[in-house]
């Protein structure tokens, strides 16, 4: 299977351009968990992409077939080390496993993909991401006619609109159009309006345990539960204890992605 390996120096430039797009601290030093998401990326050529704006070959995660639509499920990260600015650092990706399913609209292809990250000589992020691929039809959109509720004091709400999407989409190199181009997103893949990014909400909950002192050497399971569009708002929270609980919801109060944070030995 295809491997991927990129060395490059971690600059704190992009980690402060994330901290202005979601108005929380700018690292100092290192950075927090997840923000490896902005740096050591593939870059692939502009006539390697899709229709859909995702990479569909010279690429680790080159789709199983055309027309198949790429979703990101969840993960787990393990950071025993901290990722520090101003010294190089490698990333090594490769194809773990690939699982052929039968779903509800058609065949879907579960991939999971490794990434590790040194820098000096040690692991400081060791990293699994679960992908799906599949059928044209669009996801279920959870009608929003329910009531809203009301953000608690422990909440987070982030105002989810067209260019904090299409930011967090360049900064991470993400051309994938249902995040930044409404029509493609209508019209074509069939959503009631831009999608909001998986790693956008996992970075979410991450950050609000990062607000309720939660940082260090961690381990970071989480999924992605429901699709998530710009209407319905983005309202985070981290309950921290032995286990820090952390979730995603709309501003209906639909659940849309969990995950669960533990301090590493």
């Amino acid at each position: 299977m295809a491997t991927f390996e990129v060395t490059e120096p971690i600059l704190p430039g992009t980690a402060h351009a994330l901290a202005s797009l979601l108005d929380v601290p700018a690292p100092e030093g290192a950075l927090p968990l997840l923000w490896h998401w902005l740096y050591l990326l593939e870059r692939p050529a502009q006539a390697d992409l899709g229709p859909d704006g995702h990479p569909v070959r010279g690429t680790v995660l080159a789709p199983p077939g055309p027309g198949r639509r790429r979703m990101w499920a969840g993960g787990r990260v393990r950071t025993p080390g901290a990722l520090r600015f101003g010294e190089p650092a490698t990333r090594t990706s490769e194809v773990l496993a690939v699982r052929e399913k039968e779903g509800r609209s058609g065949p879907l292809t579960f991939v999971t993909v490794a990434h590790r990250i040194t820098q000096a000589g040690g692991l400081v992020v060791d990293e699994e991401q679960d992908i799906v691929y599949r059928a044209g039809a669009a996801l279920d959109a959870h009608p929003d006619d329910d009531p809203e509720v009301p953000p608690s004091p422990d909440e987070w709400p982030i105002e989810v609109t067209p260019t904090l999407l299409f930011r967090f989409s360049a900064l991470t190199y993400n051309a994938h159009r249902i995040h930044y181009d409404r029509d493609y997103s209508r019209s074509v893949e069939g959503y009631p309006g831009l999608l909001t990014h998986g790693p956008l909400q996992a970075v979410a909950m991450a950050e609000a345990a990062r607000a309720r002192g939660v940082e260090g050497a961690l381990e970071f399971d989480y999924r992605l539960v429901a699709p998530l569009f710009d209407h319905q708002g983005l309202i985070a929270s981290a309950v921290p204890g032995e286990e820090t609980a952390t979730s995603v919801r709309d501003r209906h109060g639909r659940q849309t992605a969990t995950g669960t944070l533990r301090r590493m030995a």
